[in-house]
């Protein structure tokens, strides 16, 4: 049995932080990270599209927690403790100084993940915090008539006084944790974008629009029609829409897939979006269509654009209105007008199925949150078991924010494990 003062399972952000904190704070322990690939940190890696997305310019804690579907009344506390602010000056202090992007997301200014894993490795060094790569972990147990834990992996056991898991979304160390008394809220995916066939988005792939407003729209009641209370929306989302070969994208959807993953999970991601293209009122959209009408009655309705909306979605609107190419504005008749003003700000969409956003893969679920500790990312169950990361049933939107949860848990962790 090979002992630690400290065993992190899990070497991706949240460990190696965790990590690299626990030894600066004291330099006495014993600290060592237990890794099941031939290399970590490999999230890091591919975040941002390999430039790694290391936080959110967000600097209010009350604002930062509206990002996280699970963990918003949890974070509120960790995130007066340790949030944006500190993380930017924590890499500060090592060299690394992080840019704000229009959209708030935050990265190196290298744009580089790559500058964020050597920042890590050299801490680790210096530090002489040891990881073990290829230690897949496949038993956890307290240690008999003593504080601390066994831990074991395929070829060895080790044993450590203070255990901390960095494990993300790893179904196996759930369980685990399962054995050890831990509820886990079953895990779904969260930040995915919607697959889509309809003929108003086919062919026009790469077209964005910018500030769009897309509901989920509720089940069809028993009786096949929708009541008015079924219409009502239970899931909105604003912002950019990303219009791809296989449906939607971009912020507006994404927003709406993280903060819906539990209920679109039990949809089996079949289900209606109405989207509002232009942020405008039904009513209000028919009555600038009708003036429109009035000052612009020589030219054709498919060339002249309104909104500020891209021409390709235009056009493929203005058919789905029922309205041919060669119509005039001039020449539009009520019925016609309502259809436009309805595609516009009322359209809905058939959804079915998902895809994943890129390297963004996220999982809602994970440890439950009535039993850690938010003061110290202390288990409630076992003295000494510490969590950090998404291993709890913490996510968030994309823009940087998974990360700051990682360091969050991982600096107030390692705060108490140091103790």
């Amino acid at each position: 049995m090979i002992n630690y003062d400290v065993i992190i399972v899990g070497g991706g952000a949240a460990g190696f932080f965790a990590a690299i904190n626990i030894a600066e704070f004291n330099p006495d322990l014993k600290v060592c990270i237990l890794e099941r690939g031939n290399e970590g940190l490999q999230k890091v890696k591919v975040s941002g599209g390999g430039r790694c997305n290391v936080t959110h310019a967000e600097f209010i804690p009350q604002e930062l927690v509206k990002n996280y579907p699970r963990g918003e009344k949890e974070l509120l506390g960790p995130f007066y403790q340790f949030m944006t602010g500190d993380t930017i000056e924590w890499f500060a202090k090592r060299g690394i100084e992080l840019k704000i992007e229009e959209d708030g997301r935050m990265f190196p200014i290298t744009d580089s993940s790559q500058t964020i894993i050597d920042c890590f490795l050299s801490e680790i060094k210096k530090l002489q915090v040891e990881v073990l790569y290829n230690k897949s972990v496949v038993g956890l147990s307290p240690r008999a008539q003593s504080r601390g834990f066994e831990i074991l992996t395929k070829n060895q056991v080790y044993s450590s006084d203070k255990l901390l898991i960095a494990t993300g979304s790893n179904t196996k160390i759930w369980k685990m944790l399962e054995g050890l008394g831990h509820t886990i809220s079953q895990p779904v995916p969260s930040l995915f974008t919607f697959n889509i066939k309809d003929n108003r988005i086919k062919d026009i792939p790469g077209v964005v629009v910018n500030n769009v407003q897309v509901k989920v729209l509720k089940e069809l009641s028993t009786f096949g029609e929708m009541s008015r209370r079924d219409k009502e929306a239970d899931l909105v989302s604003n912002g950019p829409l990303l219009i791809t070969h296989w449906g939607m994208s971009a912020p507006a959807i994404l927003k709406l897939s993280a903060f819906g993953a539990l209920e679109l999970a039990k949809r089996n991601y079949n289900f209606k979006i109405e989207i509002n293209f232009i942020q405008t009122s039904f009513e209000d959209c028919f009555a600038i269509l009708k003036e429109v009408k009035l000052s612009t009655i020589k030219k054709t309705i498919i060339n002249s654009p309104q909104f500020g909306l891209p021409k390709r979605l235009w056009k493929k609107l203005v058919y789905a209105a029922n309205i041919d190419k060669e119509v005039r504005w001039a020449d539009l008749n009520k019925l016609q007008l309502e259809n436009l003003s309805n595609q516009l700000t009322q359209a809905v969409f058939a959804v079915e199925g998902k895809s994943t956003f890129k390297e963004e893969f996220v999982t809602a679920g994970g440890v439950n949150l009535k039993e850690i500790n938010f003061k110290t990312f202390e288990s409630k169950l076992h003295n000494n078991l510490y969590f950090a990361g998404e291993v709890i049933n913490v996510d968030a939107v994309t823009g940087g924010f998974n990360f700051q949860n990682a360091w969050t848990g991982a600096y107030i962790a390692a705060r108490a494990i140091s103790k």
